[in-house]
C-alpha cells in the first residue's frame, strides 16, 4: 500500500493507542487493588511501563531489520515461519484488536453520556442503558468506516486526538503533583494508607499489573502501518521507543497527582468504572468548570485510542491474506484502487468488533460491579481486554527466543540481553495474570482461545485445499 505516513503519525499512533480511557478508568481500580497504597500504585505503573519499554526495544530491533506488511505478523513469520505468523495474525484480527476497539467505543459512550447527563450504567440494579449501548455501537461503526474509506483522514485524526488527549494528563500530572505537595494532601494520602483503618483490596500488585496493562496496551499496533510508513526501518523503532518512554513518564505523574484529592477512600470509591475520578481530581485542582470540561478530553481520549486500535484491526486480515493464508486471501487481500486500502479486511474487522461489542456491552458489563449477569459464571467471566493483552505477551515469548537463535548478525546486547529481558517481562505478565485472575478465568479463556484458533486452522485448511484444486479446474 501507499507510503502515506511519517514519523509524527507513527509516534502519535503509539501514544494515541496507549493513552486513552485506561489511565482514567484503571487508576481507581489500581489504587483499590493495592489497598490505596500510592507508592505501590506508582510502582505498578512503573513495572508495566518498563515491560512496555523493554518489549518495544526488542521490536525496535526487529523493525530496523524487517519491513513487509504488518510489523508484529512480519516478525512472527521471520522468527517462526508463516504458520506461526498466521496464528498471530488470526488472533489479532479476531480477538485482540476488535475486542479492545469495542471496549474503547463503549467507554467513550459512557463518558459522553456522563458529559451530557444521560444515564449510562446502573450498577445497583445491574443495567446498561440503551443510549450508551447504541451510542458506543455508533462510535465503533463510524471509526471503521473512516479507516476504510479515508485512511489518510484516520491518520490525521490520530495525530490531532493524541495532542488533545495529552492536555489534561500533562496539566494534572504537573500541576496536580505540585498542588498535592504544597498543600499537604499528598502526605495525607501516603500516611493514611499506613493506618489500620484501611484494608487492602484483593488482587494486590500482581492483579494491579494485569489491570493496568490495559492502560499501556496498543503500542504494538504502530507496527500495523509498517508497510505504509515512510522510511519504516528508521521511523518505526524511533516511534516505539519514544512513545513507550513518554507514556510511562506521563502515567507515573498522573497516578501520583491523584494524591491531590487528599482522601484515599474517595479515590478508590470511584471503582468499578472510575469515570468520576478524573472529574473529582481535576475539580479539586482547577475548579468545577474545568472538572466538567475534562470529560470532553476523556471522551476524545477514548475515541483517539479506539481509532488507533481500529487502524490496526482494519489491516489485520489483510496482513494474513498477503501471505496467501486464511479465508479467501485473494478476496480479503485485495487493495481497493480508489483509496489504496484493503476495505474488505476493514469490513471483517468491523464484524469482529461488532461481536466483541455485543459481548462487552450486553453480556460482560451487565450487572453491578461488573459482576452481574453472565459475569457471575467465572469460567467465562474473564475480562476480555485485560486477559487478551496478556495472551499477546505470551505469544511474544517464542518470537524472542527465535530472535536469539537466528539473529547472528546482532551483537550480544541486541541478540541476547534484550530478548532475555523481554522474555522475563512476558513471563512475569503471564504469572501476574494467573495470580491476579485465578485459574478459572485463565482456563476459561484458554478454552475460548483454542476454539478460535481451531476455527482459524480449519478455515485455512479448507481455503488451502480450494487453492490446490484451482489449477485443475482451469
Amino acid at each position: 500500500m501507499e507510503k502515506r505516513y511519517g514519523l509524527p503519525t507513527a509516534i502519535a499512533m503509539v501514544i494515541g493507542t496507549v493513552i486513552g480511557s485506561g489511565v482514567f478508568i484503571k487508576g481507581g481500580k489500581l489504587l483499590n487493588m493495592t489497598g490505596g497504597a500510592l507508592g505501590q500504585a506508582v510502582l505498578v505503573v512503573g513495572i508495566v511501563g518498563v515491560i512496555c519499554i523493554i518489549c518495544s526495544l526488542v521490536f525496535a530491533e526487529l523493525g530496523s531489520k524487517y519491513e513487509k506488511v504488518n510489523g508484529v505478523v512480519d516478525y512472527a513469520e521471520v522468527a517462526l515461519g508463516p504458520k506461526y505468523a498466521y496464528y498471530v495474525g488470526w488472533f489479532m484480527s479476531t480477538i485482540y484488536t476488535p475486542c479492545l476497539s469495542a471496549i474503547l467505543a463503549f467507554f467513550a459512550a459512557v463518558f459522553f453520556c456522563a458529559l451530557c447527563g444521560i444515564p449510562a450504567l446502573d450498577f445497583t440494579n445491574g443495567t446498561v442503558s440503551a443510549a450508551a449501548v447504541g451510542l458506543g455501537g455508533g462510535f465503533l461503526m463510524i471509526g471503521y468506516c473512516i479507516n476504510a474509506i479515508s485512511p489518510k483522514l484516520a491518520g490525521k485524526l490520530q495525530v490531532s486526538m493524541t495532542v488533545i488527549k495529552l492536555i489534561p494528563l500533562i496539566l494534572m500530572g504537573v500541576v496536580g503533583t505540585i498542588v498535592g505537595l504544597v498543600n499537604g494532601s499528598t502526605m495525607e494520602v501516603i500516611n493514611y494508607v499506613h493506618t489500620d483503618a484501611f484494608t487492602p483490596a484483593t488482587g494486590g500488585i500482581f492483579g494491579g499489573v494485569v489491570a493496568f496493562a490495559f492502560s499501556y496496551e496498543g503500542w504494538i499496533l504502530a507496527t500495523s502501518i509498517n508497510s505504509e510508513l515512510k522510511n519504516a526501518k528508521r521511523n518505526l523503532p524511533l516511534a516505539l521507543i519514544i512513545g513507550a518512554v513518554f507514556c510511562t513518564v506521563i502515567y507515573c505523574l498522573y497516578i501520583f497527582s491523584l494524591s491531590s484529592v487528599g482522601d484515599v477512600g474517595t479515590i478508590i470509591g470511584t471503582w468499578p468504572l472510575g469515570e468520576t475520578l478524573p472529574k473529582i481530581a481535576f475539580s479539586g485542582v482547577f475548579g468545577n468548570v474545568v472538572g466538567t470540561i475534562v470529560y470532553v478530553f476523556v471522551t476524545i481520549s477514548c475515541l483517539g485510542t479506539m481509532n488507533g486500535l481500529i487502524m490496526g484491526s482494519s489491516r489485520g486480515l489483510y496482513a494474513v491474506s498477503c501471505r496467501g493464508m486464511g479465508p479467501k486471501p485473494e478476496f480479503f487481500g485485495d487493495v481497493d484502487k480508489q483509496n489504496n486500502f484493503a476495505i474488505k479486511s476493514a469490513i471483517f474487522g468491523m464484524l469482529c468488533g461488532g461481536f466483541w461489542y455485543g459481548w462487552t456491552a450486553i453480556l460482560w458489563m451487565h450487572g453491578p460491579d461488573f459482576m452481574g449477569g453472565i459475569h457471575n459464571f467465572i469460567w467465562i467471566g474473564w475480562e476480555p481486554d485485560e486477559i487478551s493483552i496478556v495472551n499477546l505477551y505470551a505469544m511474544y515469548i517464542p518470537m524472542f527466543v527465535a530472535l536469539m537463535v537466528k539473529s547472528k548478525e546482532f551483537g550480544p546486547v541486541k541478540r541476547f540481553v534484550l530478548p532475555i529481558l523481554g522474555i522475563i517481562c512476558c513471563v512475569f505478565m503471564v504469572y501476574s495474570c494467573c495470580v491476579g485472575k485465578g485459574y478459572k478465568q485463565v482456563i476459561g479463556y484458554i478454552i475460548f482461545f483454542v476454539i478460535v484458533m481451531f476455527i482459524g486452522w480449519l478455515i485455512n485448511k479448507i481455503s488451502s485445499k480450494k487453492r490446490e484444486r484451482l489449477p485443475d479446474n482451469n
